[in-house]
């Protein structure tokens, strides 16, 4: 009998990745599969062991294809999507996993970075680690979709994670780093779509963006944004937040006090 169950969970998976799905739900293999919930736990045990499967969330399941055994788990943006859909939740990969889409692929971060609106524990899957980030208005940041093996994942626009980059500097490894990949997105930013991004976040979020990409001598994208930060901020800003500023010298295009020296790598 067991035997027997083990080769319809097989079968089960088989025929999932056969129509071009790898993932799948508990209650979903169950069903399919006619048992109890608890001969069905046995089952996709005994499929995780063999490395066939992977659960990143409790109950939910992907089928790891065979140049993904290694990994122990789909990456995360073939999944991550399956996974935001099934828990009805908005998402989107920001910061420096958005910034590998848009041409900045040197800055490879250790875990995925995946925006929700909703605090939610990190995932850790075989060698795949996913962190989510809250992003306040989260329906109003500009996304747009990239194509991977199994379907589609959303991903913020450049400009939208230029402005993220800044918003979350301690998510990036610091100012140097946001300044770096900001040198590689400046290429891909449109200035009237960087205002509207910009208008998604608190206004020192802009002073501070527009001050680094006139640091990484891109200050042709920043025309727009700072009409936009002169219209609004209304008042100077610390480049680096929770940081002394007296004595800092201030920048009053951006009304921005620079307490702090940012190097981007070269």
């Amino acid at each position: 009998m067991k035997s027997e169950g083990r080769f319809h969970a097989r079968d089960y998976i088989s025929r999932l990745a056969g129509t071009g799905r790898y993932h799948f739900t508990s209650r979903e293999a169950q069903d399919a599969l006619g048992v109890s919930a608890d001969a069905a736990k046995l089952a996709l045990n005994r499929l995780a062991r063999q490395g066939l499967i992977a659960s990143p969330a409790r109950g939910f399941y992907v089928i790891v294809p065979p140049e993904y055994s290694a990994l122990g788990c789909l990456p995360a943006d073939q999944f991550i999507p399956a996974l935001m859909g099934k828990l009805e939740q908005p998402y989107y990969l920001g910061l420096l996993s958005a910034a590998q889409y848009h041409g900045a692929a040197h800055h490879r971060p250790q875990e995925t970075q995946v925006m929700v609106g909703k605090a939610r524990r990190p995932i850790s899957c075989g060698a795949v680690r996913v962190a989510f980030i809250v992003r306040k208005d989260i329906a109003r940041i500009a996304v747009q979709p990239f194509n991977t093996p199994r379907g589609t994942v959303l991903v913020s626009t450049p400009e939208a994670t230029a402005v993220d980059l800044v918003g979350y500097p301690q998510h990036v490894g610091g100012l140097d780093q946001v300044a770096t990949v900001l040198q590689d997105l400046a290429e891909s930013l449109d200035p009237d779509k960087l205002v509207a991004a910009a208008e998604t976040s608190p206004i020192p979020w802009a002073q501070r963006l527009g001050y680094l990409l006139e640091r990484v001598d891109a200050g042709d994208k920043t025309g727009p944004l700072k009409s936009y930060v002169g219209a609004n901020a209304r008042q100077a800003t610390p480049l680096l937040p929770n940081a002394p500023a007296d004595g800092a010298a201030r920048d009053d295009g951006w009304k921005l006090l620079v307490n702090a020296d940012v190097e981007p790598e070269l």
